[in-house]
């Protein structure tokens, strides 16, 4: 089968490592993969052993000229079925595209960010299926009129054994900066609203007070990043608070974090919660989107109702408080990971929807018989 993947994000983090994930997977089973994404992004460079990459000018929602672009890359490489993985422009124009070559398109939703129901009325009409990456996004695509019939639930997944690893806090610690000694808290997003980081910052001084050696770490990029460095400052916390940008060597620091921190408004499903899971590290996190889903309260951490700083204080600071709870719910991370979200788990649910249009006779070529 020869799948056009449409991917309009520029980093390697998030929805974009779950794309290089699932091109691996169908490359394995046999499948041929065409890449759009923008010129020069980093899925691009990293899936070119296991795709055929097209660099686009992608400029966002308002980039009409997409419309055409994508056109004539589907009228060239005549791939059998579309599949749209981001927003950014890519789930309209990418569907428009795909309704006009006569070609099957699939959009997987990452995001349990709410959109108007003539939206979805008038934008999931041009999908033939919707793939959501949690329970928690599929409910809101149905709370908002998206017929049931196009809805599929295939999670995101994670390289378990790719952070599975152990810490060499002194090594890590060198490279950020940092003292190796002490409690060390993280949060793994963009910088942006509604990941929540402000919460967090709220809850954080009654903890240094009774941790001294306590330091918190944001890793992400993102347009909150001055906000969150001003409010880092007010609250007297700039020795405590690291924003240590967008890293590409999480696989060694994770496994040395004593706890994540996700205190997001919204969030589809969390990969970063994933990783952190695989790797051993307790997790305390809001209750909101898909997140209950990646964080089982009691099993692998926390949870807590979203945007309350004195609840995400005093979960922390129970947690802290005890380190054999800790290493449980680390290994109650562990096996859900390896039990509920493997890479092969993710790629086969994305296959079955392949097939299932393939089979409704939408004029696909024959998968190849590998699996």
């Amino acid at each position: 089968m020869r799948v056009l993947h449409v991917e309009g994000g520029r980093h390697l983090y998030g929805g974009a490592f779950q794309v290089l994930h699932l091109l691996r997977g169908l490359h394995g089973r046999g499948h041929e993969n065409l890449l759009a994404c923008p010129r020069g992004c980093d899925l691009g460079r990293a899936a070119a052993p296991v795709a055929r990459v097209h660099g686009l000018p992608m400029h966002g929602d308002a980039d009409l000229l997409l419309l055409p672009r994508l056109a004539r890359l589907i009228r060239a490489t005549h791939p059998d079925l579309v599949h749209l993985h981001s927003r950014i422009g890519a789930d309209l124009m990418g569907g428009i595209a795909a309704r006009l070559t006569g070609v099957p398109v699939i959009h997987t939703r990452r995001v349990d960010n709410p959109e108007a129901p003539w939206v979805v009325g008038l934008k999931y009409r041009l999908h033939d299926r919707v793939i959501a990456i949690s329970e928690g996004i599929g409910r809101v695509l149905l709370s908002e009129g998206l017929p049931p019939a196009k809805l599929r639930v295939v999670r995101s997944a994670v390289d378990a054994d790719g952070y599975d690893r152990p810490c060499d806090r002194a090594a890590v610690a060198a490279r950020l900066g940092v003292s190796a000694d002490g409690l060390w808290l993280a949060v793994v997003a963009q910088l942006i609203e509604r990941k929540g980081h402000r919460f967090l910052l709220r809850a954080l001084p009654p903890l240094v007070a009774a941790y001294p050696g306590l330091r918190v770490f944001f890793f992400g990029q993102g347009p909150k990043a001055a906000d969150l460095a001003r409010e880092t400052r007010e609250l007297g916390l700039a020795d405590r608070v690291t924003l240590a940008g967008f890293r590409d060597d999480l696989a060694d620091i994770l496994p040395c974090l004593d706890i994540l921190v996700h205190p997001a408004l919204m969030e589809g499903l969390g990969v970063s919660l994933l990783q952190a899971a695989s790797a051993g590290v307790p997790i305390v996190a809001s209750r909101a989107g898909g997140i209950p889903e990646a964080v089982r309260d009691g099993e692998n951490g926390i949870l807590v109702p979203p945007g309350d700083s004195d609840a995400l204080g005093a979960a922390l600071g129970a947690l802290l408080a005890d380190p054999a709870r800790r290493r449980a719910l680390g290994a109650g991370g562990r096996a859900l990971m390896a039990r509920e979200f493997s890479i092969d788990a993710m790629v086969e649910g994305n296959l079955a929807v392949y097939r299932e249009l393939v089979e409704a006779g939408r004029g696909l070529g024959a998968a190849p018989t590998a699996s």
